[in-house]
C-alpha cells in the first residue's frame, strides 16, 4: 500500500509539472455554491500531511520517498482549491475530456464491447491505451461461455487469445502503461474477462449495468480511484 501511494504521489508531482502555467490570472469571484465535499477532502488531506511535521520532528527534514508522499497530499488540496476557485470563476476550469486524459495516463482499458472503445476515446482517453477483447484470456472460460462449442472450434480461439495477451503485453511496454482496468457489463462472458484479468494481470474491473449509460464524469470518478 505505501509503494502504491509512493507512485500515485509521484505520478501527481510529474502531473503538476507539465499542467501548470506562470503568471495564472484570478479573476473576481462571481456568485456560487461551496462544495462542501471537496472542502471536507481538502481538510482531510491537510490533516494527513500535517502527519508529517510531526513524523520528521525536530529537523522536519523529509527523506525522498517520504518528500514525494508530503507534496502528493499538498497537490492534492492545491488542485482540491483550484476546483473550489473555479466554481466561483476566479480561474479557468479544466473540461472533463482534458482531466480525463490527464488521469489516464499509464492505463490500459480492457473491454469486451467494441463499440465502447470509440465512446471512452470521445471522453478523453488515447485510442491506444483502449483494448477490446473478443475472447476471453483462457480457452477453458469459452466451454463455460458456450458449453455447446465443438473442440474443434477451440484452436482458433486459442490462437485470437494469444493474440489478445500480446496486444496487452504490447501496448504495456511499448507506451509505458503501467496499469490496466477492465470496464465491463454484468453478463457472462464480461464477469470472466474481469475475472482472469484480475488474476492474471492484478487488474480493476468495474461492471456497470450499461456502459452506454456512463458519462464522462462518471468515468473521470472511476479512472480517479484507480
Amino acid at each position: 500500500m505505501e509503494k502504491l501511494r509512493l507512485h500515485q504521489a509521484q505520478l501527481l508531482i510529474k502531473e503538476a509539472g507539465k499542467s501548470k502555467t506562470t503568471g495564472e490570472k484570478f479573476k473576481a469571484p462571481k456568485e456560487g455554491n461551496i462544495d462542501v465535499n471537496l472542502f471536507g477532502e481538502m481538510l482531510d488531506e491537510l490533516i494527513e500531511a500535517e502527519e508529517f511535521i510531526y513524523s520528521s520532528r525536530p529537523s522536519h527534514k523529509l527523506n525522498e520517498n517520504d518528500a514525494n508522499l508530503f507534496c502528493g497530499k499538498i497537490l492534492n488540496v492545491r488542485n482540491k482549491i483550484d476546483s473550489m476557485l473555479a466554481n466561483f470563476g476566479v480561474i479557468e476550469k479544466e473540461s472533463v475530456e482534458e482531466e480525463i486524459k490527464k488521469l489516464s495516463e499509464g492505463l490500459l482499458i480492457l473491454t469486451s464491447k467494441g463499440n465502447f472503445r470509440k465512446m471512452i476515446s470521445k471522453f478523453g482517453v488515447d485510442a491506444q491505451q483502449i483494448l477490446v477483447a473478443g475472447v476471453p484470456l483462457e480457452v477453458e472460460d469459452m466451454k463455460i461461455i458456450n458449453p455447446k462449442i465443438p473442440e474443434a472450434a477451440l484452436g482458433a480461439i486459442s490462437k485470437k487469445i494469444e493474440h489478445v495477451k500480446n496486444d496487452i503485453s504490447r501496448k504495456m511496454s511499448s507506451i509505458n502503461l503501467e496499469k490496466i482496468l477492465v470496464i465491463i457489463e454484468s453478463d457472462k462472458a464480461s464477469e470472466l474477462l474481469g475475472k482472469r484479468a484480475e488474476e492474471i494481470y492484478n487488474a480493476n474491473v468495474v461492471t456497470l449495468d450499461n456502459l452506454k449509460d456512463l458519462t464522462p464524469e462518471e468515468f473521470k470518478d472511476i479512472i480517479t480511484k484507480i
